[in-house]
């Protein structure tokens, strides 16, 4: 019973706030609710690569992102490095570290950005530029602190400050994650729930001039993106040079329709990873196009490398955004 109440006491928290956040706005695509949505693409080659299901199969400095709890099961300490040149020439950028306190104890930071190039102001008289320059620009700034509570299961918290700047207007505000594990001891079955970006709501400050003339500091408010994520994961095949992983995973965010994403890798001798995903909005064709999403499959590859001071693992991952093109993302891994 003393192990057994702080899991279900963990599980209601999360329960209860996930329904706080998710189910006022359920129904429709719920499209254009909630704003700083950099906070939603994901972060390194690995997760990319298997369709961002990986909620219950992260356990390196990614995880800071995907589900804190990976952290306390990380045996090492780490740190990772990530990019992508992401959609209309905008730059997408991770940083992150893991410390073990203790075998079951680990703290963590990260940092998110996502920016782009000065870009000239324009206005309806002035179409080729006034000479003047803005530029957009997100940052999120996360310190996590996860346990391993039992041997089968771990809790972890994220607390974040979010900024996202436009020319002259500024959002900002703090948002928290929470997220469990779970091993379920059965063919390496994991289980993992993670509420993300749960906060109130957020509305610009400044001053920017109307078409007609006047000035304004009054704004909607907008609620974060907020995410409810539930995801399995588990090793169908395994031997002494190889291993297979799959995942499956359903994502029900406050402002869009549910989706469920699954992902699979092969690993040969754990220095050599292939990897692929696929996400589907709930209702349509898994094999057919998604309409309803702008993200479709994704494919990736690793490499593992002990260097003696250091284990460093690269990681690449491609996603299709159909229309939109692709989006390649690298990052590295090293831990000590």
């Amino acid at each position: 019973m003393r192990i057994r109440l702080p899991i279900l006491l963990l599980f209601l928290i999360l329960h209860l706030t996930a329904k706080a956040q998710l189910v006022p706005n359920l129904g429709g695509q719920r499209a254009g609710i909630s704003a700083l949505q950099f906070l939603k693409i994901g972060i390194d080659g690995r997760g990319a690569a298997l369709g961002e299901a990986v909620v219950a199969n992260s356990y390196d400095a990614a995880s800071l992102y995907w589900n804190p709890a990976g952290i306390a099961l990380a045996k090492e300490n780490s740190a990772m490095v990530s990019h992508a040149e992401w959609l209309v020439e905008m730059k997408h950028d991770y940083v992150g570290a893991i410390y073990k306190l203790s075998s079951a104890d680990a703290v963590g930071v990260s940092v998110i950005s996502l920016s782009t190039d000065d870009m000239q102001i324009t206005t309806e008289t002035r179409p080729f530029g006034t000479g003047e320059y803005f530029r957009y620009s997100d940052l999120a700034v996360g310190v996590t602190y996860a346990r391993q509570m039992t041997d089968r299961f771990a809790f972890g918290a994220t607390v974040r400050y979010v900024r996202e700047t436009l020319h002259l207007l500024k959002m900002e505000t703090v948002l928290m994650d929470l997220g469990t594990h779970y091993d379920i001891g059965l063919g390496g079955m994991r289980f993992g729930v993670v509420v993300s970006n749960f906060g109130s709501d957020v509305s610009p400050e400044g001053e920017i001039e109307l078409l007609s003339g006047d000035r304004t500091r009054t704004f909607q408010s907008f609620s974060p993106p907020t995410v409810f994520k539930v995801g399995f994961a588990f090793d169908p095949y395994f031997d002494e040079t190889q291993r297979v992983s799959t995942s499956v995973q359903l994502n029900h965010p406050n402002d869009n329709a549910e989706q469920v994403r699954v992902g699979i890798e092969y690993a040969w001798r754990e220095w050599l990873f292939v990897r692929a995903g696929l996400k589907r909005t709930i209702g349509e064709s898994m094999f057919g196009r998604d309409t309803k999403s702008l993200d479709d499959f994704s494919v990736g590859v690793g490499a593992f490398a002990d260097l003696g001071f250091s284990k460093a693992r690269f990681d690449y991952g491609y996603t299709n955004f159909n229309n939109l093109g692709g989006t390649h993302r690298v990052s590295l891994s090293m831990s000590y």
